[in-house]
C-alpha cells in the first residue's frame, strides 16, 4: 500500500490508494485505537466526499459512532479531538499536496499523531493480508456537529491589534478560508486576500507554499501594495508562511525565534522549546538569551507533537512551517501561528522596526535549503557523506534520531531519507558563502557515485 507514510496515509487517489482502502482504514481504527466514537472531518478536494462516504461506513459497519464536523481546517479536527474527548479522529487531507491527490491524518486521544509507529503500520498489514472486516451486529450512528464559530472563538484568544497594519493574505484556495476572514474582520488595517475561496482544484497554484513557484502571487501582492507583511497558509491550514515587506521569503526556522516576543517576551513563558534537526542555529542563538531551553527532535508531526507533549514545551516548530503550541493541545495550527506573529509585526511597526530589520538580527548564517536528491540507494549515500566529512574535518556536535546531523565550527550539515518520498534530503548552514557552496559541491560530489 504506497499511501501509508510515518505521519499519515497520502498518496494519489485510485492509484495509491481508493475508497476500499478507505473503508479498511475507517472499519479498523476503532478496535486499533480502543473507541466507540470517531470524529471525522474533510478538505474540498474533489475526491474528499467519496472518502468520507467510504471511511465513516467502515467504521459504523465496525459498529462505532461518528461525529462529522464536515469541511473543516486539520487543526479544526485537532481541537475538536481534544476540547470533546475524542479517542479517535480522521481529517480527509492531502494537505499541500496536488489536487490528484487525497488521504486521512489520524489522531488519538488528546488529537496526538497516529502514524506508522504506533498504529498506522498495523492497519496496512491487515488490509495487505486481506484481514476480514466482520461487521457488528450494531451499527454505528453517524451525527453531526458544527464547531466553526467555537474554533473561531478560540483562535480570536491570540488576536492581537492590526490596525496599523497592511496585510496581503494567500488562502491557497484551501481551507484556511473557512474561517480566516471571520478572525480577522475587525481591529485590521487594510487586508488584501488572494486565492480566498475554497476550491479543491486548486485553480491559481498548488497548496504548497515552500514551492517558490508557490509564493510568487504573494510577493507580487506585498510589492504591489506595500504591505507590512505576507502571509500564506497551505491546503489544510495546519502550516503557514511569511513574506517580509519587500516580499522576500522568510525560512520558516526563523518564525520560530520570532515567536519568542510573544511567549517568552509578552507571556513569560520561559522554557523549552521544540525545533527540528534541520533548523538553522541562529534560532537557539536568539531564544537561549531570552530564556529558552532549545530541544532539537525528529521531522514530523508524527514526532513533533508527541515529543512537545513529553517534554511539556512552550511551543516548537519546523522547517516546513508546522508550529505547535502547548495551549493547542501540543498541536499545530497555522492560523494560531499567524496570528501570533501578525501580533508580532504590528509590535514591530509601532516601533518603527520593519519585518525584515527584525528578521535580519535573527538570520546570522548562509543557508543552502533542502537539496534533494532521487536516489534508491539513499542509506549508502548517507553513510558516505557522513563519513567524509567526520573523517576531514573534527565534529564538535553529532545527532543519530533523524538521518544525521553533523556540526563543525563554522557549519553544519543534516542529511535524512524523506519520510514521504523518495528523495534523500540535504541541508546545510556555513558562516559564509563561499564555503556553504564548498560543502554543498563536495556533498554532490559524493553522492553523485550512487544511484
Amino acid at each position: 500500500m504506497g499511501a501509508f507514510h510515518a505521519y499519515d496515509i497520502r498518496g494519489v487517489y485510485n492509484t495509491d490508494f481508493d475508497r476500499h482502502t478507505a473503508y479498511k482504514v475507517g472499519f479498523f481504527l476503532p478496535g486499533l485505537l480502543g473507541t466507540d466514537k470517531v470524529l471525522v472531518g474533510r478538505d474540498a478536494r474533489l475526491s474528499s466526499p467519496e472518502i468520507r462516504e467510504y471511511l465513516i461506513a467502515g467504521i459504523t459497519d465496525a459498529g462505532a459512532d461518528v461525529t462529522d464536523i464536515g469541511l473543516a481546517t486539520t487543526p479544526m479536527v485537532y481541537y475538536a479531538t481534544a476540547s470533546y474527548g475524542f479517542k479517535a479522529s480522521v481529517q480527509i487531507t492531502a494537505s499541500h499536496n496536488t489536487k490528484e491527490y487525497n488521504g486521512m491524518k489520524v489522531s488519538a486521544a488528546n488529537a496526538l499523531p497516529v502514524g506508522k509507529e504506533n498504529g498506522l503500520a498495523l492497519i496496512e498489514q491487515w488490509i495487505n493480508e486481506g484481514k476480514e472486516c466482520k461487521k457488528s451486529e450494531k451499527k454505528g450512528k453517524v451525527l453531526f456537529m458544527d464547531i466553526k464559530d467555537e474554533y473561531i472563538a478560540f483562535q480570536m484568544k491570540y488576536k492581537g491589534d492590526y490596525s496599523a497594519l497592511k496585510i496581503g493574505i494567500d488562502l491557497s484556495n484551501g481551507m484556511s478560508a473557512l474561517v480566516i476572514k471571520d478572525i480577522l474582520k475587525e481591529q485590521c488595517g487594510e487586508t488584501f486576500y488572494i486565492c480566498d475561496t475554497v476550491d479543491g482544484t486548486f485553480p491559481e497554484h498548488d497548496p504548497n507554499p515552500l514551492v517558490p513557484a508557490n509564493i510568487v502571487k504573494l510577493q507580487n501582492l506585498v510589492r504591489e501594495k506595500g504591505c507590512d507583511i505576507g502571509v500564506i497558509y497551505d491546503g489544510d491550514a495546519d502550516r503557514v508562511m511569511f513574506t517580509d515587506e519587500t516580499g522576500r521569503f522568510i525560512s520558516p526556522d526563523l518564525m520560530i525565534a520570532l515567536m519568542g516576543h510573544y511567549w517568552i517576551g509578552q507571556r513569560g513563558l520561559k522554557g523549552k522549546v521544540l525545533q527540528d534537526i534541520r533548523s538553522s542555529k541562529a534560532v537557539g542563538e536568539y531564544l537561549v538569551p531570552m530564556g529558552a531551553e532549545m530541544v532539537t527532535w525528529k521531522v514530523g508531526r508524527a514526532f513533533a507533537a508527541r515529543k512537545l507533549r513529553e517534554i511539556d514545551g512552550v511551543y516548537g516548530g519546523e522547517l516546513a512551517g508546522h508550529y505547535y503550541f502547548r495551549e493547542f493541545f501540543y498541536s499545530d495550527s497555522g492560523i494560531m501561528a499567524s496570528l501570533i506573529i501578525l501580533g508580532i509585526a504590528a509590535n514591530l511597526k509601532e516601533r518603527g522596526i520593519k519585518l525584515s530589520e527584525a528578521i535580519a538580527k535573527i538570520e546570522k548564517y548562509k543557508n543552502s535549503g533542502e537539496i534533494n536528491f532521487k536516489i534508491e540507494q539513499k542509506q549508502q549515500a548517507m553513510e558516505a557523506v557522513c563519513s567524509y566529512f567526520k573523517r576531514e574535518e573534527k565534529p564538535v556536535a553529532f545527532m543519530d534520531f533523524d538521518g544525521y546531523r553533523v556540526e563543525f565550527n563554522d557549519w553544519w550539515f543534516n542529511i535524512r531519507p524523506s519520510n514521504t518520498e523518495p528523495y534523500l534530503r540535504f541541508i546545510a548552514e556555513a558562516k559564509n558563502e563561499e564555503l556553504l557552496e564548498q560543502k554543498i559541491n563536495k556533498t554532490k560530489e559524493i553522492i553523485s557515485q550512487f544511484k
